[in-house]
């Protein structure tokens, strides 16, 4: 049995038979629906997020803050737990602050804890499948060393590719003006959001048609995967379950592969993308650590 813990948050979007299966932590990320504080995957999910969202109701969101990550935090430091947490990008949010903040006050009453903290500078099930392989890696006998070597590793090949169904919360989160919002409604504009070196969403191309998105999606797979065959995708959906598979029937026709991790785009996001939206992420090429995944 390993010597030290692995946790997160729920910004991973981990399928939930993973987080049953390695008895994962995950500290619910909060969500303001119409002035009332809620909590991803423990007081709201994402049936009941979207539904919310198509009602046109008031939604925001805001990172896990210093005392939420104390009180969270804390059990593990009184029972002297080596931790390794991986965090929300810090290109999304100030999560990986905060948690430090956290940390460095804790370290103050419990001097000997031992905790590492890593930017995951992924977002859903691209963090996702970064804490998996972690999980992986640790159930097959990797230290904590080289597991934290590993999150740093994988962090710096894990690609994102994202499409949305509305310009509409783009433009609400700020990344939108008015007038592409409206112009590219008309022409029915889909943008393709990656995940930069900083870890922020940054659209990278601009494709017209719903389908056609779909399709630029799968064709920039073969453009930076070194072994599309060989890879688990990940593939998450803002309740749109139905084109999650339609993308996931593409990618076995285009590169044989037939190994996915499904899920939903959870609240940090989707707060900001909406229903609709359909993400890809894999490695760009085969992990170094292989022999622990």
């Amino acid at each position: 049995m390993s010597d030290y813990t692995i946790i997160t948050d729920s910004a991973t979007d981990m399928p939930k038979e993973v987080i049953q299966k390695y008895r994962l932590r995950v500290i619910p990320t909060p969500v303001v629906i119409e002035g009332k504080d809620y909590f991803d995957g423990a007081t709201i999910f994402p049936k009941e997020f979207y539904q919310k969202q198509r009602d046109n109701a008031e939604i925001s969101t805001y990172h896990i803050n210093t005392y939420m990550f104390k009180e969270n935090f804390r059990p593990y430091a009184e029972r002297g737990e080596t931790v390794i947490y991986v965090c929300f990008s810090t290109g999304l949010a100030a999560t990986y602050s905060a948690a430090n903040v956290a940390k460095e006050e804790l370290l103050k009453e419990y001097p000997d804890w031992d905790m590492t903290i890593v930017d995951s500078r992924c977002a859903s099930l691209g963090f996702g499948l970064l804490v998996y392989y972690a999980l992986l890696m640790q159930e097959h006998g990797a230290d904590k060393d080289t597991v934290v070597e590993a999150l740093e590793y994988h962090r710096e090949h894990i690609r994102h590719l994202f499409t949305v169904q509305t310009l509409e919360y783009l433009y609400k989160g700020g990344r939108l003006s008015r007038t592409s919002m409206v112009v590219g409604g008309v022409l029915d504009i889909k943008p393709i959001i990656q995940m930069d070196e900083k870890g922020s969403l940054k659209a990278v191309e601009k494709v017209r048609g719903r389908n056609k998105s779909l399709k630029r999606m799968v064709e920039m797979i073969g453009e930076q995967c070194k072994n599309p065959g060989e890879q688990l995708f990940g593939i998450c959906h803002g309740d749109d379950y139905e084109t999650m598979k339609q993308t996931e029937a593409m990618i076995t026709e285009a590169y044989g592969t037939e190994k996915f991790m499904e899920n939903f785009v959870g609240c940090a996001i989707g707060a900001h993308t909406g229903a609709g939206i359909i993400g890809i992420v894999f490695l760009d090429e085969e992990s170094r650590f292989k022999k622990w995944l």
